[in-house]
Parts: structure tokens; sequence; C-alpha cells
């Protein structure tokens, strides 16, 4: 499972990963966790979290598993604490390499970060899955949200 923390919003989630890729799926973490240990090493603060959390788990912002997916490659420093914190890399940053993926694996279409949750639904709804877990992965407070996806299907897999 992916755990997504404090969506746009506010809200938190999990996604499942599939059994067969899980043990690759970890590999580009790899490079996270050794970011984490340097900035631990040399005594950084963590990462950013929101500010009610952060003061309920005091720790959290230096613990691994709270260390951005995809961090930014500066710290920053907080002027009022005098604290440094690493932030999430910025959204550019994620849509140029998905890009990239796409042109490299030859995808002839405009492809985007939204592309690939848009996908993930679908096949979801193709693999028969339920509705109403489609709708709390997406973190759709609306199951007619949800539903966008029954038209994209040319299945029927569902009633």
């Amino acid at each position: 499972m992916l755990a997504v923390q404090f969506d746009k919003g506010g809200t938190s989630r999990t996604v499942p990963l599939p059994h067969k890729i899980h043990g690759e799926s970890m590999r580009p973490f790899e490079p996270v966790r050794e970011l984490h240990q340097a900035d631990l090493k040399r005594g950084d603060d963590g990462v950013f979290l929101p500010a009610s959390f952060a003061k309920k788990a005091t720790s959290a912002a230096r613990e691994l598993v709270w260390q951005w997916c995809f961090p930014a490659q500066r710290l920053m420093l907080v002027a009022a604490t005098r604290d440094v914190r690493r932030s999430h890399g910025h959204d550019t940053d994620i849509q140029r390499a998905i890009k990239a993926a796409a042109r490299k694996a030859g995808i002839p279409k405009r492809v985007s970060p939204h592309t690939l949750r848009h996908s993930f639904a679908t096949h979801l709804w193709q693999a028969n899955d339920d509705i109403r877990q489609i709708q709390q992965m997406r973190g759709h407070s609306d199951v007619r949200t949800t539903m966008i996806y029954t038209h994209t299907i040319t299945s029927d897999l569902k009633p």
C-alpha cells in the first residue's frame, strides 16, 4: 500500500500497489532513503508537515516514512525557527519526468500526472473493482464523480 497523506483536500488515504511489483517499485525510493540519511547526519530538521500534525507528532518530520517520494533538491531555511527542512519536489519536475517517460515509451499522446490518475481508476473499473472502493482510493466525496469512469469502458463487465 502507498499512503497519500494530507492531499489537496486535506484528507489521507491508501492506494494499493500490486504485489508483483512491490520489490521493484521500492527501488526508486532508495535515493530518497540515502538523501534522508544524509539530511539526518547533517542535523537537518526533516520535512515540512501540516502544522497541526507537526505539533502532535513532533518527531515525524525526521522519520523515513514521512519523507517525500519526490523530494526537493534544495533544503529551505525557516527564518522564524532557524529550522532547515526539505520540501517536496516542484510539480513541474514530476510533469517533466512523466512527459519524458511517455516520449521514451513512444506514446504519441499528451501525458501528464493527471493522466496516470485517470488511467489508474479506469484500470480498476476494468478489473471489476467496486465503485465505492475506487471512490475512496480516488478521494472523491461523491460517487457521481467516480462514475465518470464508467463511460470510458466498452466492456460488459459491469451491469
